[in-house]
């Protein structure tokens, strides 16, 4: 299998590193000082046709495939993960799902504010007392004549916040199958409407320029038309669109860990202990060795994964090790840069003390490592 990139390929991941480096870099350590949302840099890529990448024309996309949208994650997260998170979040959870599921008037109204980035979406899956166990959710949805009562919370929902969201899709129960269990269904939620609460932003360890809040419904009413794909679907549809997204975040990964590679490189070329750089000493030459084959190699996961999705084989397995790895090595490979910088890797001044923060919620968001495993495990039988 040849994952070497076409010309095409090339030419986006060389153009989103450069706008990493050039426009997100200078600015970005401000906006996690601050803890604010990088809107400058948004509309940039929005122009950039970046929140477009895997969808078609005829919605507003640029006739891409979700690789593309990975390369893009990638380069972006060897600069800054926030910005990153955040074009990951609103396409492929909060664009996709109405791609992939919506009707014909649905994805009229929102794909081509969507896929042209002047607006964002969120996805309301994971619930304050759940977390993983996503088939316990809590919130409720009624159909009352023509409208959805919706009552319940989210927790930890991505870009549900920010001046530019216009809607979240929220999972709830709608009702009981006929062996007893949850109905469970997604509506679409437009931002604004009554009963319809964004609590005040998380104060975060990091991803600390990205918007996440918690959300309430209370008694908020939609119209019954706002149902997203088939009634008692909605667990299906989440668990294709975390599929997919499980890509997305390997990438992501990929990213941080390669950035921790790029900054370690450069301070290990110019920070002299004992007379000379300390990039001179093997034993910052095998840490960097060892930093490099691990992005390496969790890159090709994330690829082979990418593959099989796009040539419609299976890849809920490829998809799990992809991620469970490439977070599991941007962890470590964030550890190790800051041990390599030492005192400074400890300093907000550098951005490796920015990855540092950045690389635990990777073993987590989008499901845990324990999750991942499950998912393999499962797949192989057991």
């Amino acid at each position: 299998m040849d994952f070497r990139l076409s010309e095409e390929q090339q030419a986006l991941r060389e153009s989103v590193r450069d706008f990493a480096r050039e426009v997100v870099a200078p600015v970005i350590a401000e906006h996690y000082e601050q803890h604010t949302f990088p809107y400058e840099i948004i509309r940039q890529m929005g122009k950039m046709g970046l929140f477009g990448l895997p969808f078609p024309e005829e919605h507003g996309g640029m006739g891409g495939d979700y690789f593309a949208l990975c390369l893009a994650l990638e380069e972006l997260a060897r600069v800054d993960s926030s910005v990153a998170i955040t074009l990951e979040a609103a396409v492929s959870l909060g664009a996709m799902p109405i791609y992939r599921f919506g009707t014909d008037e649905q994805k009229a109204r929102w794909l081509p504010k969507l896929t042209s980035g002047e607006a964002l979406a969120g996805f309301g899956l994971t619930e304050p007392g759940f977390g993983s166990d996503a088939g316990g959710t809590q919130t409720r949805a009624v159909l009352d004549g023509d409208e959805w009562v919706i009552n319940g919370s989210k927790a930890f929902i991505t870009n549900s916040g920010t001046d530019i969201t216009a809607l979240v899709t929220v999972t709830a129960v709608t009702g009981t199958k006929p062996d007893g269990s949850k109905e469970l269904s997604t509506i679409i939620v437009p931002s604004g409407t009554p009963g319809f609460t964004v609590a005040p932003g998380y104060s975060k360890v990091g991803w600390t320029a990205s918007d996440t809040h918690e959300l309430t419904f209370d008694d908020c009413r939609v119209p019954a038309a706002n149902l997203l794909g088939e009634r008692g679907r909605g667990f299906a549809q989440f668990l294709s669109i975390l599929d997919e997204g499980r890509i997305a975040i390997a990438a992501l990964a990929v990213g941080l860990a390669q950035g921790c590679v790029d900054e370690s490189i450069k301070y290990a070329k110019e920070r002299q202990a004992f007379g000379q750089p300390i990039g001179n000493y093997q034993a910052i030459q095998f840490k960097i060795a060892d930093m490099e084959a691990k992005a390496h190699t969790a890159r090709l996961a994330y690829y082979d994964a990418a593959a099989r999705m796009l040539a419609g084989e299976p890849f809920k397995r490829q998809a799990a090790i992809a991620k469970l790895h490439a977070s599991t090595i941007a962890v470590d490979n964030a550890r190790e840069a800051t041990q390599i910088h030492g005192g400074y890797g400890f300093m907000n001044e550098y951005p490796v003390a920015r990855f540092w923060r950045d690389s635990k919620i990777l073993e987590i968001g989008e499901g845990t490592s324990e999750v991942q495993r499950m998912v393999i495990a499962r797949d192989l039988g057991l």
